[in-house]
C-alpha cells in the first residue's frame, strides 16, 4: 500500500492524466507527470511535469526514480516508455499496452477467451483489402492497426470500387465488417491489486463523426439484457493480463448478443458520469487500485445521468450549462480551441 504523501508518476499530459491527478490530491497523495511538450493540460494540477520525448532514458529513469508508482492515463504511450518504469511499480503492467495497441492482437487475444469481435481481416496491400471486402462484404471500415482514436485513421469503406480507390497508408490496417447494432455500450471495471473486480454500470453511448457524444443511465433494456454477458467477457481480459486499475471494454449491442468492439487499458470518456453520478468515480478507483488501497463502491448515484462532451469551439459557451439543475461542468483548460478536440464534458444529474 502506498503511504500518505507518496508520489504517483502518470505517463501522458491529457484530461484524463489531469483528472487522475485531482483524485490522487483527494486521497493524499502527489503527482507528476512525464509527456513530450504540448498542450499538457496535467501541468495544471501536477506537482511536475517532465516535457521530454518518450524515448529519452535518461529523462524517464529521473523520472522514475521520484515515483513511488506509475500508471498511464492514454493507450498509446510506448510500450517501451512503459517497460522502462520499475517492474512491480507500474499499474497496468505494460502488457496490458501491448495487448490493446495493435488491433489484429486484441481481436485475437479477446477470440481465445471466446469474445465475439466483428468479422475481420489482415490488410498488408491493396490485394489485401480487395479480398476482404469480397470475403466479409461491404460497407466495412479499414483501420490502421496501431494508434488512431476518435475516428482518426479509420476509413469507411461502402464497396469494392472504393476499395480500389483509396490509397493505403503505409502502415499495418485491419479491415473490419459491418456490424448491425441497436445501440453501443461500454463495460468499465476497476480490479485491485488483489484481483477484486467492481464494475460500473454500463451507459448507453452515442458517436458523431466518430467521437463519443453522449453516454447516458438508464442505458436501455437491450443494453441492460447484454450487460452481464459482456461483463464476463471484459473479467477474463482483467483476469487473463493481471490488470491492476481501470479497464474499458466496447461492445456493440446487437440482436445476436454483445459484439466486442475494442478495448482501451485506461480510464475512459464513457465513465466521466462517475466523477458526480457513482458513489465512487473511475479516476478515484483508478488511483485506489494504483495505490494499493481498499476498491470503492461502483453504484449509480442518481436515478438518470447524461454524460455529454464539448467539442471544439462550443466550450465557449459551455458555462451556460450550469443554470439548469444538478449540472456539472468540466473544462479541461485547454489552450487551443479546434475542430473535433474534446475540450471539457457536462454531466447532468436527476436524483
Amino acid at each position: 500500500m502506498l503511504k500518505r504523501g507518496g508520489t504517483i508518476g502518470i505517463l501522458g499530459g491529457g484530461q484524463l492524466g489531469r483528472m487522475m491527478a485531482l483524485s490522487a490530491a483527494e486521497l493524499g497523495y502527489r503527482t507528476i507527470a512525464f509527456a513530450p511538450e504540448g498542450d499538457n493540460v496535467v501541468s495544471q494540477v501536477c506537482d511536475d511535469v517532465f516535457t521530454n520525448k518518450w524515448d529519452d532514458s535518461a529523462a524517464l529513469a529521473a523520472f522514475a526514480a521520484r515515483c513511488d508508482a506509475v500508471t498511464w492515463e492514454f493507450e498509446n504511450v510506448p510500450v517501451a516508455t512503459a517497460s522502462a518504469m520499475p517492474e512491480g511499480r507500474i499499474f497496468p503492467h505494460p502488457r496490458a499496452l501491448e495487448t490493446a495497441q495493435d488491433r489484429l492482437n486484441e481481436k485475437r487475444f479477446v477470440e481465445g477467451l471466446g469474445g465475439r469481435p466483428a468479422a475481420y481481416a489482415r490488410i498488408d496491400s491493396p490485394s489485401d483489402l480487395e479480398a476482404a471486402v469480397d470475403r466479409l462484404g461491404a460497407p466495412g471500415i479499414l483501420k490502421t492497426r496501431r494508434d488512431g482514436y476518435d475516428g482518426k485513421g479509420q476509413w469507411r469503406i461502402g464497396s469494392l470500387r472504393d476499395a480500389q480507390a483509396l490509397r493505403l497508408p503505409d502502415v499495418p490496417l485491419i479491415y473490419e465488417g459491418f456490424v448491425e447494432f441497436d445501440a453501443e455500450f461500454s463495460v468499465i471495471l476497476v480490479r485491485g491489486q488483489d484481483g477484486e473486480i467492481r464494475f460500473w454500470d454500463s451507459t448507453r453511448n452515442a458517436h458523431e463523426d466518430g467521437i463519443l457524444a453522449t453516454s447516458s443511465l438508464p442505458a436501455g433494456e437491450l443494453i441492460e439484457s447484454q450487460v452481464g454477458e459482456a461483463r464476463e467477457l471484459a473479467r477474463q481480459v482483467a483476469d487473463a493480463l493481471r490488470y491492476v486499475g481501470v479497464l474499458t471494454l466496447e461492445f456493440f449491442a446487437t440482436r445476436e448478443g454483445p459484439i466486442f468492439n475494442e478495448m482501451a487499458p485506461r480510464v475512459h470518456n464513457s465513465g466521466h458520469w462517475s466523477i458526480e453520478g457513482a458513489l465512487t468515480s473511475q479516476f478515484e478507483n483508478h488511483m485506489r487500485a494504483v495505490a494499493g488501497l481498499p476498491l470503492g463502491d461502483t453504484a449509480t448515484a442518481a436515478r438518470a445521468v447524461t454524460m455529454t462532451n464539448i467539442i471544439g469551439a462550443a466550450i465557449k459557451n459551455a458555462q451556460e450549462y450550469l443554470s439548469q439543475p444538478d449540472t456539472h461542468l468540466h473544462d479541461y483548460g485547454k489552450a487551443e480551441v479546434r475542430e473535433g478536440r474534446k475540450m471539457g464534458h457536462v454531466t447532468k444529474l436527476e436524483r
